[in-house]
């Protein structure tokens, strides 16, 4: 009788060109299903067998964005002693197909940034009209910075990523960063652009009401200019806070309360600003206790940034 034995499957799983291949190209950045098969010059159904053996042996995980699928390696411990080997024994004809593979991803990155270019070009001026209405951006992503600075980000999660510039902000001085977006296509902007900062990050596509992360996984989660498009604002902070380790940090930056109807119509906006008094009691009702508020204004609208520290559950049962 045979005995199991896992780390045979393991091995076998690696037995294969075109799956060393994948691990090698998913090293350097995460990639759709389609991408590899560019990449390759192999079939999408081809690879999607291949990947599926991989995802089997624990060495990748995938995603779902729209009708994307995206592949990552797993948790870097089991992964780095795979590469380790792999680096160890390569020999110099396996090197030039890597190499030649690392070539061709470079098409894929230009396909990627073109994409984000088109994207830009046509939302340019509905971006350009809001930020004309409040104070500069420089000025909140400091304020930003210094709201986080007198901890260690830690593990980093940005809800509604969008373009992924608070993973860019933040993600040098995190231990992790995740970004978490319901738009297919704003993700595919955040990854060109943090590919091109070299800021590592994990981006998820998923709804604020509920985040593919399990509870206590974070140190940081950050909502930046997002709440506002929140049907149930309480709901979505609730989520975050579950996320948040005990100690752990909530930072949102919005909007105070203000009176451009406009905003509902034009941007879809479905709350104008929020005031300090319901920030304060939804944050309380998820279990965090506010600890900073700061305005900043400079514009029509002023920008808003509320903090608050996830307490123990003793203390909040107490309370």
């Amino acid at each position: 009788m045979t005995a199991n034995l896992p780390i045979a499957e393991l091995f076998q799983a690696l037995a294969d060109p075109s799956r060393v291949r994948i691990l090698a190209l998913l090293r350097t950045m995460e990639l759709s299903v389609g991408e590899l098969a560019q990449v390759l010059g192999q079939s999408q159904p081809r690879v999607s067998r291949h990947v599926k053996i991989l995802g089997d042996a624990g060495l990748l995980d995938r995603h779902k964005e729209g009708s994307w699928v995206f592949l990552a390696l797993t948790v870097e411990a089991r992964t780095q002693a795979v590469f380790d080997l792999i680096d160890q024994w390569l020999d110099s004809a396996s090197r030039n197909v890597l190499n030649a593979d690392a070539a061709r991803l470079a098409a894929v990155r230009a396909d990627r940034a073109d994409a984000a270019n088109r994207y830009f070009s046509a939302h340019a001026e509905v971006w350009d009209s809001i930020r004309s209405l409040h104070v500069a951006e420089s000025m909140v992503e400091k304020a930003i910075q210094k709201a986080l600075s007198d901890q260690p980000v830690g593990r980093l999660v940005d809800i509604g990523t969008g373009t992924g510039r608070m993973i860019e902000l933040l993600g040098p001085k995190a231990a992790q960063a995740t970004g978490v977006d319901k738009s297919s296509e704003m993700l595919r902007l955040a990854r060109v652009k943090l590919e091109a900062a070299g800021i590592s990050s994990s981006l998820r596509q998923a709804d604020m009401y509920a985040l593919p992360l399990p509870d206590s996984s974070a140190d940081s989660v950050v909502i930046h200019q997002v709440l506002h498009y929140a049907q149930n604002p309480a709901a979505a902070l609730a989520e975050a806070a579950r996320v948040l380790r005990e100690g752990g940090r909530l930072l949102v930056i919005d909007f105070a309360a203000h009176e451009r109807e406009d905003l509902r119509i034009r941007d879809a906006h479905l709350r104008l600003g929020f005031t300090d008094d319901a920030m304060a009691g939804w944050f309380a009702g998820a279990g965090l206790e506010p600890d900073m508020t700061e305005h900043l204004p400079g514009g029509e609208l002023t920008v808003a940034l509320w903090r608050g520290v996830k307490t123990a559950l003793a203390e909040r049962k107490a309370a």
